[in-house]
């Protein structure tokens, strides 16, 4: 039965909301007012969390998956005692807060990720569900439950309107994910005005058709939405979708149930009205009775509480299992384990050619088990981007120690879903598909680099060359725009040897996502006179240099078209022009190097350039200044074989070189 100290704190949650969003005079005060009863619910009586530890291992996440009910979250925070003070809130939106209009991973305490694009967080839920389960299968041992704890996300109309949400929660049905619940404030409004003019699908039967344990309460009734709450966590074989029925702006007297409250401020009036109708102080802001402060911060003592408690399992844990413990600990700190650089393979100049995909797989297979927690897979494509682990499960219901995951033809999930995994902590998630298909990813590729995530995506057919699939699967402009994504940091190697180093690259940086974008054809393995690993590091480097240094054109390339310019260099010698060839596999890395090294690789003596990338010539200028050029591909490919696009399109080394001579000439 709801008492009255559970009406002074749910309002409590609901006033503060209003009065952040009306002083900011911007926001969306309705959806935090319609699920006040039910994040009261979950955070008071069942959400295992430690606010004076935000990141305690073992606690369980929270996904506000319709971020823009952000005031909600922050409400929260601030009352169970997180370090967010009152002054925050009262700063809601403003420049320099740490209460953004969305919630922001990194900025706020105690928010797990980044939500804004709906739908997103639902895919984040379902990767840190995983997490959770691939961690409690390898490390929790007989009377060590070491990992055990629930994901629980608030989702909105909107989330399950988006595409992601449907790929996402399929997934997590057939993985059985019973520690994903989830509850989903159905208020039936979206800006446009009532869910029924685009929404009527009976939501309760999807689910149930996904393989969800599924419930429907009053989302108001503080009873039901506990005894729907403690059925989920009984549930042992599915994720739960518990479906709220709410009001949007619940209390409003004018603006309940009405769009505009979705997205707009109520207006003073109504504020004052409502704070009336709620038996609140109606001249008062940003109240907080202390009773209601009292009993969500029983959230500091509890939560301590249960850490100490989990922190004792852990060091008699650690004298048991110290190998395990001393992995963990190491994770926990950002630290991979001692010695897996070492199993990078170096290949031969005299090995046959190999698609830089396939020598991606090698790399894999040879650092796999020196890397315990590296677990990924592809979009329905590990035969073609190689992601496969041999030796090792893949990831199922009854194998959830397993490394291989397999995410079906569901991109869009795939990028929420590594993003989650990231977001628990000890992962080193990565996912494979087609170049072409990274814009199904782009979202979450953009979600990743804002929140500086380490995950790896293995881009494979990295462009026309693919042949004869034809223009909807070659990539043309891809690489452009994804380098447009700051944070994010693409790596295009030209053989093997760069593939390695690539992703000795991605998995040492862990403050940030990194592409690797891999060929289709096979492509020669380079002679070098030393290691790669350091100079692909610095993004570009000399590959090869004219005679004594002095170049009289700089030929610059990524990937397989670092092959055509050597040819052309060997074509430009015999015409008596010095030539020095720059692999230039990963901008952003270069752009981070002093300018010295840049200006040692690239002299600005030296203007005589030209660029050559299968690819738009977008950005390339930057590199090859106003008397240099640049070979690309601005219009969509066709369907035939790589060898005939190359002719066709003008990737022959006789026609760089006679481009080339053209820009060491001036014409």
């Amino acid at each position: 039965m709801k008492t009255d100290l559970d009406d002074l704190c749910i309002n409590t949650l609901r006033t503060l909301a209003m009065d952040a969003v009306q002083k900011a005079e911007s926001g969306h005060p309705g959806m935090p007012m319609g699920a006040a009863d039910v994040a009261y619910v979950l955070w008071t009586r069942f959400l295992k969390h430690n606010p004076h530890d935000p990141d305690w291992p073992n606690r369980d996440r929270f996904v506000l998956s319709a971020g823009h009910g952000s005031m909600l979250l922050y409400s929260l925070l601030y009352l169970t005692g997180y370090d967010l003070p009152l002054e925050e809130l009262k700063s809601f939106r403003q420049l320099g807060s740490r209460t953004p209009g969305h919630p922001e991973y990194g900025l706020t305490p105690g928010v797990e990720t980044t939500t804004g694009p709906l739908g997103q967080g639902f895919g984040n839920g379902v990767g840190l569900a995983i997490a959770e389960r691939f961690l409690a299968a390898t490390f929790n041992r007989p009377q060590f439950p070491i990992f055990d704890h629930y994901t629980y996300s608030i989702v909105s109309d909107g989330d399950l309107m988006e595409g992601i949400s449907h790929e996402a929660a399929s997934l997590a049905g057939h993985l059985g994910l019973d520690k994903l619940i989830y509850l989903y404030d159905d208020n039936e409004i979206s800006i446009e005005g009532s869910t029924d003019i685009t929404f009527t699908e009976r939501v309760p039967d999807r689910f149930r058709a996904y393989g969800w344990y599924v419930q429907e309460v009053n989302g108001h009734d503080l009873e039901a939405i506990e005894a729907s709450l403690r059925s989920a966590q009984e549930e042992s074989e599915r994720p739960s979708l518990i479906v709220c029925h709410t009001h949007i702006a619940h209390g409003a007297p004018n603006k309940q149930d009405d769009a505009v409250a979705h997205g707009a401020p109520l207006g003073d009036e109504e504020v004052r009205q409502t704070k009336e109708a709620l038996d609140w102080p109606p001249e008062a802001t940003f109240r907080v009775p202390e009773e209601a402060l009292a009993l969500f911060r029983q959230a500091v003592a509890d939560g301590q509480a249960a850490q100490n408690e989990w922190a004792n399992l852990f060091d008699r844990y650690a004298e048991v299992y110290a190998d395990e413990a001393a992995l963990l600990k190491g994770l926990w700190k950002g630290a991979l384990p001692r010695g897996w650089k070492d199993r990078l393979p170096a290949f031969s100049s005299d090995d046959k050619p190999m698609a830089t995909r396939k020598a991606s797989g090698v790399v894999l297979n040879a650092i796999a088990g020196a890397l315990p927690t590296l677990v990924g897979g592809s979009a329905d494509l590990a035969p073609s981007n190689k992601t496969w682990l041999e030796g090792y499960d893949d990831f199922q219901r009854g194998t959830p120690a397993g490394r291989n995951l397999h995410f079906g033809v569901r991109e869009h999930a795939m990028g929420a879903i590594l993003n989650g995994m990231a977001l628990h902590g000890e992962l080193l998630p990565y996912g494979g598909t087609f170049l072409v298909f990274s814009d199904y990813m782009r979202p979450a590729v953009r979600l990743a680099a804002l929140m500086d995530l380490p995950v790896i995506y293995v881009w494979t057919h990295d462009s026309v060359w693919i042949g004869e699939d034809g223009p909807t699967h070659q990539p043309v402009e891809h690489l452009a725009s994804l380098r447009a994504i700051p944070h994010l940091q693409i790596i295009r190697p030209a053989d093997a040897n760069e593939t390695a180093a690539a992703w000795r690259v991605a998995l040492s940086r862990r403050d940030g996502p990194t592409g690797i974008v891999l060929t289709r054809q096979s492509v020669p393995i380079l002679e070098r006179e030393e290691p790669i690993a350091g100079d692909l590091e610095r993004g570009a480097y000399v590959l090869r240099d004219a005679p004594g240094g002095a170049p009289d054109v700089i030929l610059m390339a990524t990937g397989s078209e670092v092959h055509l310019v050597l040819e052309a260099r060997e074509m430009l010698a015999e015409e008596g022009v010095g030539v020095r060839v720059v692999s230039m596999p990963s901008w952003e890395r270069f752009e981070a190097q002093s300018e010295s090294y840049q200006e040692e690789v690239l002299p600005p003596g030296v203007t005589a350039r030209l660029a050559v990338e299968a690819g738009v010539p977008l950005g390339w200028d930057r590199y090859v200044g106003p008397r240099g050029a640049v070979m690309g591909i601005d219009r969509f490919g066709a369907s035939a074989p790589y060898r005939d696009l190359m002719e066709t399109f003008g990737f022959t080394a006789e026609a760089v070189a006679e481009r080339a001579l053209e820009v060491v000439r001036g014409t």
